[in-house]
């Protein structure tokens, strides 16, 4: 063979090879598979008559279940972002509902706390939709003390001068008391007010109470040299006005505590295991729950519980094993019991409470039938001074006495 042909063979058949290996190449790599074809018999096939919608239609009700509509439900809005979606967000424990430093706060029968705004002199409300609300345009300015009524838009207000009014907030209306009169306490329904009437000599010294109109003083009990042994503290039972330490010595750590009615009941009496009496009435009237401090406890405030209605008077006594202040607890209702309990106490704190006034406290449910405690979060770091329950909307509400404002806790 001519080798010049035998030359031009081979180079014709390395560019056949070559052609042909990148034709594989392309055919595995690169090109698209072609599109199934639809014909009658075979798999996707469509039935006689059937039609597909042209581009961009859909026949109504197509590949929808009967009974559910065809559309995507509507947007509810933006979807979770990064922070917000279930595992990255978590509610704060504690809110806050009130910024400026908020005076004698206290909640009423209906739920809503009522406070006085230093700032502005006013009074506000927060009522059950969270919203804050003036109680009165009227300014107050220099108020010393606030006893609210609990069922009622009514308070006593005190002044430096030694100047006392029951104000009505729903009428707008102020009444003067004497300047002697102290330590107030509204009847459950809010219409009398009872108080210490201090006259200079022991004799002129009575438990009084008052219409909250101004009418109707009526003497109740003479107090004589045993005024500071009694705290008026109108039961909601409206069987007793006022609690006494003035029953028979039992000891240095044990009193007799009497209950003071309006008629001169002969009411039975109950023992407390300490000084420095605090008490509190449940939502009946039915028991009192209170503080104490001894030397069994350091001197640290012990909280006791005691039924305190007719023959029941001092039955059922127990400790509640809480080392705290009656008045940083609340009544959620007859059996449930919220407390701000503080981390840690020294010794003599039952005695002198300002000692303990920077340390945090933790927020805790009791159930006063079976003892159960609870602890609820409040992310820490929280001075409780003032503990209320609002019932209407199920959360704690409280001051800090370490920074202005009212809170909340959702429970």
């Amino acid at each position: 063979m001519n080798p010049n042909l035998k030359r031009i063979l081979q180079i014709a058949g390395l560019v056949a090879t070559t052609i042909l290996i990148a034709w594989g190449i392309y055919r595995v790599f690169f090109k698209q598979p072609s599109p199934v074809s639809e014909r009658p018999g075979g798999e996707g096939e469509t039935p006689p008559g059937a039609q597909l919608p042209p581009s961009g239609e859909r026949a109504p009700g197509a590949g929808v279940e009967p009974g559910v509509t065809g559309a995507l439900p509507p947007s509810a809005g933006t979807g979770p972002t990064l922070g917000e979606g279930a595992g990255y967000f978590q509610q704060e424990p504690v809110q806050e509902i009130f910024s400026d430093f908020a005076a004698f706060p206290s909640a009423s029968a209906e739920g809503e706390v009522r406070f006085h705004n230093v700032s502005d002199g006013k009074f506000y409300r927060v009522g059950a939709d969270g919203k804050i609300q003036t109680l009165s345009d009227q300014v107050f300015f220099n108020v010393e003390n606030a006893t609210w009524a609990k069922t009622a838009n009514k308070a006593v207000l005190a002044y430096p001068d030694g100047s006392k009014i029951i104000y009505n907030f729903d009428l707008q209306k102020q009444v003067s008391l004497p300047k002697h009169w102290e330590e107030f306490s509204f009847s459950p329904d809010a219409s009398q007010v009872a108080a210490k009437s201090i006259g200079l000599a022991t004799e002129n010294r009575w438990l009084v109470t008052v219409n909250d109109d101004g009418t109707g003083t009526r003497l109740i009990e003479p107090l004589g040299d045993n005024a500071n042994k009694v705290i008026v503290d109108w039961s909601p039972s409206r069987q007793t006005v006022a609690l006494a330490q003035t029953g028979q010595a039992l000891g240095a750590d044990r009193r007799e505590v009497l209950f003071v009615g309006l008629n001169g009941e002969n009411f039975k009496s109950t023992v407390v295991e300490g000084i420095d009496f605090q008490p509190q009435w449940s939502p009946t009237g039915n028991r009192l729950l209170y503080s104490v401090d001894s030397a069994r406890s350091d001197f640290k405030p012990e909280l006791w519980i005691v039924d305190a209605f007719g023959d029941n008077i001092g039955n059922n006594r127990r400790l509640l094993k809480l080392n705290t202040w009656a008045k940083k607890c609340t009544f959620g209702n007859e059996d449930t019991l919220f407390c701000a309990v503080p981390q840690t106490l020294p010794q003599g704190a039952g005695m002198s409470p300002e000692i303990a006034a920077s340390t945090p406290d933790d927020l805790v449910k009791i159930d006063l039938r079976t003892g159960l405690r609870t602890d609820i979060p409040t992310g820490g770091g929280k001075h409780m001074d003032t503990v209320s329950y609002d019932s209407k909307n199920n959360k704690i509400i409280f001051t800090d006495n370490q920074r202005a404002g009212v809170f909340q806790v959702n429970l």
